[in-house]
Formats: C-alpha cells, structure tokens, sequence
C-alpha cells in the first residue's frame, strides 16, 4: 500500500490547488471547504443563485416591479415589502459628526432590530467601518438578514449659504456627485477616506452590496433652494445622461438626475453592479397641490422625481422616497377632501387620503422612508387623527406606528421605514430651541424636545439603572438625607441628566392625598421670585421661583413666577402669539401672581379655501400626570411625572420646566427683563420648602424656603438603553408582513 500513499496525496493537494483557484467551478466546486461542508452560511446558497447577472455581465440583487421591489433568491426573482428602521449617528455624549458607535453596539442593535421582525435598514450619510463590518458579520450568520438604505447626505450649511446648488460652479452639486461616488467604493468594501471634521473616515474593506437594497440620495428639500435653483438656471432644466435623463424637468431636477446618473455610471463601470436609485423627498416639496396649505413655503414648489427617466441598461430601476408624518405640515390637518376619508372605525384618516393621493402620482414603487411619532413630554404639533408629535406614551407609539404600517400596505407602497431607531439627545425642537444652550444638547435629556424622542430604543440615565423611579417603590431613597425636613414632612431630593427627583414623606398619618394639598415652592435665582403665592393664601420667607402643587391625581401642577415665566417672555410679550392677550405687568418682581408653565405647538394662522381662522395652539405643559414610571411594571406609563403610596409621593420635574439651560454645566435661564433676552446664567444649587394644607382650609400657610440641594457638573452624562414598549409591540405586529415575505 505504502507505494500508492505519495501519488495519492499528489494528486490530492493538485485538486485542492484547483479548486481553490477556482479552475474546478465548472464542475460545481468551489473551494476546499466545499469538500468537508464547512463553508460559511453565506456560501449555502452559490453567488450565481444570489445574484442576477444580465448578458451584459451586469450583476444586481434587487429591482423595482410594478408596486414592489423583487430580491433575488435561489435563482429568482421574489417580491419584498419592506418594514425598516432609520438608523443616526449619534449616541448621549457626543454630536453625530463624531460618529463615535462602536461595531459592538451596532452588532447589537442588528439584532434586536432583526428579532423586531424589520427586513430593512436605512441611514442618511457615510457611516463608520464599524458599521459596514458589523453588518456584513451579522448579515452573513443571521436568519432574518438586514437590507441596507443608503442615504448621501448635502451640506446644510451649503444650503443656507448659496441657495443654489449651481452656486459657486457648482459647490453643492460636485460635493454630492463626490460623496456619493465614494459611497459607492464604501458599499464595495473598496474604500479609503481621508479625516475631515464632522464626517467618516477610514479604510473600508466590508463588502455589503450582496445586502445593498437602494440608494436614498439627498435631504428633505428646503423649498427656497429649489425655487432658487430653478429661478436662476432655466438653461439647466434638462440632463442627458448614459443611464438617467430628464423628460420636461426643473433645473434642480436635472440635478438630481445628473448626480443618480454618476451613482449608477461608477458603480457599473467599477464593480459591474447596479442598485435601484431614489431621491429623498417629502410633503412640503411633491408634486401635489394642497389648497388648504396655511403655509406658502409648505406647498411652494415641488420636486417631481416622475421627471427623471431611466434607460433599458439601467435594470434595477427608480423608486420615490417620501417622508410622511400624519401631523406636518398642516395641509393634513385641514385638506377639506383629506378631512372627508374615514377608516374602517369611523374615524378620521388624513393620513391615507394623502398616501393615496401621492400614489396616484406616481409610476414607480414608493416607500415611506420616514414616518412616526414621538414620546417626548413636549408637544410640537397635532394631527386630526391624535397621531401628535409628542406626548405619546411609550406603549400607544407602537400601536400607532402599527397602524401607519398598515394604511401604507393597504394602500400598495413598496414598505415603510420607521424614524426612528434610537433616541438622538442632540437634537431640537422649533418651540423650545432657545431654551437650551445649542453645543450642551447631548450631555443631558430634554424630554420636552419632540425630536430627541423618537425612537424605539431609549437612552435613559444612569449608567444600569435610573436613580429613581416614580413609581411608589421608595427603597432608593433608603439612607439619603432630607434637603427639607419640618412640621409638614421630609422632601429628599436626586437628580439625573433628565430630571429633578423629590420625594415628599408627610410623616403624618392624616395625610389625604385625594383631600390636602401639598405645596413646594423652589428658588432657583437670586433676587428674583415671588415671597407670595396670592391665589393660595401663602408666604414664603424668600422669592420662590417656581412652586409645585400636589392636589390629587388630577389637579397636580408645577407654576412658575409671572416675572420668570419664558414662555410668556418669548412668545406673548414678542407678539408671536397675538391671539394672548398681554399681562402689562409681566415685568413686576414680587407680584405674588404664579403662571401655568405653557408650550406653543402652533401659531395663528388662516386657512386657504375656507378663509377659517385658527388661533394660536398652546396648552398647559406645567400640569402633572399621576402614574408609574417604572419600566417594569405592569401599570407603567411614560409620560408619569408624580405618584403616590403610603403617604410618600415621588415627583420628577423635566429640567426645562425649571428654567434649566443646562444641567450638565449648571446653567439657568438669567433675568430676561434686565437681559433683554432668553441668556444662560450659572448656579450652584436650588432650595426648597414644604407645606400641606388640609381641605377646605382658609388660613394663611407660612412656608420656609430653607432646604438646599447642589449636585456635581459633568461632560460624560451616565446612560443604558431600554427598549421601549412600542419595539414589543412592533415586533409582534410585524410578523405578518415577515411572514408574507417568507413565502
């Protein structure tokens, strides 16, 4: 036998050199490993099943078809409806631009996202290495892979500045058509981008176009931008490309059609490879008219993305990408024939008038790539439908984006991509953006910002767990020491990057909490405050600034001082709201009057068509909801800013509504009457007091503002995720549409 061994492995390692050199693949071998099936779960299907190549020798994995899109699987081609996520960029602590996520954390939110029952991701710029390698890592072991949307990004600041993507020789346009190029080298795993600040860089090797479902180039529009581009180049108006051309266009049009033009052309010419093609658009710039717009800019011009054509060489095809939330702009509100269509429950539903209508405008597939609802304390604007930008629970934002799931399935749009995945701590909201200090946002949590809530995973404070939950549990107060301790109770007080906690202990058994009333005023400023509170028969010995009132589950507020009151300041004494009349004596210290802590979610404004005028939109932001903030428990409610059990009542107050500007730095609003504008002003500490008054009382209540409560600054704010109620719901609700995929 011995002489048969050498020729025998001979032989052997030539068939393995052959096969690794792929000289066998005729023979459907592809590689050693085949020998011991051991290939990677990638490979169990072979790259010609996974991937349609035309006579051309032009590769691509997805394509539009008539409503849908079609993934190529197994050897054909099988319609897809997508459901996704919108994935940022930034986490607590850090701006987007520093892009500091590391492949751990992505690679755990893919799996919670896929275990959510989503097929579909979607992000707006070039992102991190570590996030192409993390998803090409977990795309390759999962069961329910991840498509990836890949947005290309405009600067913003350009955008201001020109007005003009022409501009400047063209500074807006040849900065897309680079960026987007390079992205394509990204999606390959063939890239290398130098630093620059506030953007990407590194080398990137993770090929993810076998995942690669679109691109999503662009922003949402700014209106004026178009007008302008279009107003100043009408030699512009068309674009003759060798995959894309225009057909009776704008000029800022033919730009988008130039720029999808180059991202098709180099990825063709490069990798021999073809991706479906869309520009990002929303409300205020389709096609549509809407006559009962309020506001010009809102239904000004339009971006008509039917006006870029494709040629038979570019197989994958277009398809329309909108953002679409059921409360903006306000032409889905008051749209006279939107306010007509009801669902199957009755009820109103402008939402779907809409999306039908933008169907009907279109000839290639559409998918809503964003659309949501917030579940900030703050409120920014309100739909007809109760689907409002804030003041959502945790639990109710799921069952509404379940239902936006679904009116975009019934009405035949290609999928839908929620905004959005995590909670973004850096952002603003137009009603309270001059509350805060622009370059602090992401070291702390403004609840009262609609858009740092829209996600589905939060980011709450501490680094396992919050110092406090409202819930009345109060072991976490074990040990502390009371900041207020008298005749009426204790009031100890904690604190985190979200809230100022107090927990009152009345220590008194006669203690009713549907009966008495409980009052603690708070002094935040110096020589400033009310020493009075006029409708509540008190004193106090030094100016209060703020004062809460505990009287029950449903008549529970914190007031601020009418000297001190920002809101007022702002929008009523500016005239921005002219719908409220003036107080002439804002501007008196010491009034004794305290004011309801109010919010603006929209001014006056008349509508087209039917002329009806609708007043300023404001509401009490100031009154308190009894409930449970715990997570855990069965009974929880987000939106819970007080409770009670056993004479202990726990209190959590948004630093917003304390005139806060920045917690993190230990930064208040300062006097805006001698300021002449809303400023910072730094603080060491607040002080507080404590009475109860018994019902029906009517003598005088003398409270002490005598307990103190200081706290340390940071620059690395303390948080873990949680996944809100609405990922539960939505992970359940998506298993239809997952199951209909799987068919």
């Amino acid at each position: 036998m011995k002489k048969y061994i050498i020729p025998v492995i001979a032989t052997f390692l030539v068939f393995v050199v052959l096969a690794q050199t792929g000289l066998l693949q005729p023979f459907g071998i592809h590689g050693v490993t085949n020998l011991f099936g051991k290939e990677k779960k990638e490979s169990q299907s072979s790259a010609s099943q996974e991937v349609y190549t035309d006579d051309d020798g032009i590769s691509s994995r997805f394509k539009t078809s008539g409503d849908y899109f079609e993934v190529y699987e197994n050897g054909e081609w099988k319609k897809i409806f997508w459901t996704g996520v919108n994935i940022g960029a930034g986490e607590p602590g850090i701006f987007p631009g520093e892009l500091t996520i590391s492949y751990d954390t992505y690679y755990r939110w893919f799996k919670y996202i896929s275990e959510m029952n989503c097929n579909s991701i979607r992000v707006y710029t070039t992102m991190r290495p570590q996030f192409y390698n993390a998803l090409a890592d977990f795309n390759k072991q999962a069961d329910n892979p991840l498509y990836l949307f890949q947005g290309v990004w405009v600067n913003e600041e350009d955008i201001e500045r020109l007005s003009d993507v022409y501009a400047e020789n063209g500074k807006i346009l040849e900065g897309f058509i680079e960026d987007a190029v390079t992205l394509v080298d990204v999606i390959h795993g063939n890239a290398t981008v130098e630093e620059t600040a506030g953007e990407a860089s590194g080398t990137y090797t993770s090929d993810v176009s076998h995942w690669f479902a679109g691109w999503i180039l662009g922003i949402e529009w700014d209106p004026n931008l178009v007008v302008n581009t279009n107003t100043q180049h009408p030699d512009k108006a068309s674009y003759d490309g060798t995959y894309l051309y225009t057909q009776a266009a704008t000029a800022f049009e033919a730009f988008l059609c130039q720029v999808g033009d180059e991202v098709i052309k180099h990825e063709t010419e490069t990798y021999k490879f073809q991706t479906t093609v869309a520009f990002s658009n929303w409300i205020t710039t389709d096609s549509l008219t809407h006559p009962n717009e309020p506001h010009e800019d809102e239904d000004k011009t339009s971006v008509n993305v039917e006006n870029v054509k494709w040629r038979n060489k570019y197989k994958p095809g277009m398809f329309a990408s909108y953002h679409i939330y059921p409360y903006y702009p306000d032409s889905l509100n008051y749209q006279e024939d939107y306010l007509k269509n009801y669902d199957e429950d009755g009820n109103v539903d402008t939402y779907s008038a809409y999306l039908k209508d933008l169907k009907l405008a279109h000839t290639m597939p559409i998918i809503v790539a964003e659309f949501g609802v917030p579940t900030s304390r703050g409120l920014g604007h309100k739909s007809v439908m109760n689907y409002d930008q804030g003041r959502i629970d945790e639990t109710k934002q799921g069952k509404i984006i379940s239902k936006l799931f679904d009116k975009i399935y019934e009405q035949k749009y290609a999928g839908g991509i929620v905004f959005t995945w995590q909670d973004e701590w850096f952002k603003r909201t137009w009603n309270n953006v001059m509350f805060d200090i622009a370059d602090r946002r992401p070291f702390w949590s403004n609840i009262q910002t609609t858009e740092q809530c829209f996600g589905l995973l939060a980011f709450d404070p501490g680094e396992n767990e919050s110092v406090c939950y409202v819930d009345g549990d109060v072991s976490e107060w074990s040990g502390d020491t009371p900041a207020v301790s008298n005749e009426y109770g204790d009031i100890y007080v904690k604190s985190d990057e979200r809230y100022l906690y107090l927990m009152v202990d009345t220590k008194n058994s006669d203690y009713d909490f549907n009966t008495d009333t409980i009052y603690i005023p708070i002094d935040t400023l110096a020589n400033q405050g009310n020493k009075t509170a006029k409708d509540y028969n008190l004193t106090f010995n030094k100016g209060a600034d703020f004062l809460i009132m505990i009287n029950g589950a449903k008549n529970s507020h914190i007031y601020v001082d009418r000297y001190y009151d920002a809101f007022y300041y702002y929008f009523i004494k500016s005239r921005m709201l002219s719908d409220i009349p003036e107080d002439k004596d804002s501007d008196k210290k010491n009034s004794g009057v305290f004011n309801q802590m109010r919010m603006c979610y929209g001014y006056h404004l008349t509508v087209p068509g039917s002329n009806k005028e609708v007043s300023d939109k404001v509401y009490e932001t100031g009154k308190l909801q009894y409930g449970n903030s715990n997570p855990d428990s069965k009974n929880y409610t987000s939106l819970t800013d007080f409770s009670y059990k056993n004479g202990k009542v726990e209190i959590r107050i948004p630093w917003q509504l304390l005139n806060v500007m920045d917690p993190s730095s230990k930064q208040q609003m300062d006097d805006f009457y001698e300021t002449q504008s809303i400023t910072p002003k730094s603080f060491e500490s607040f002080s507080f007091g404590l009475g109860v008054q018994k019902k029906d009382s009517s003598s005088a209540l003398n409270i002490n503002i005598d307990g103190s409560y200081d706290y340390d600054t940071w620059n690395t704010p303390t948080y873990h995720e949680r996944l809100k109620p609405g990922y539960y719901t939505l992970q359940k609700y998506l298993e239809k549409y997952k199951k209909m995929n799987d068919k």
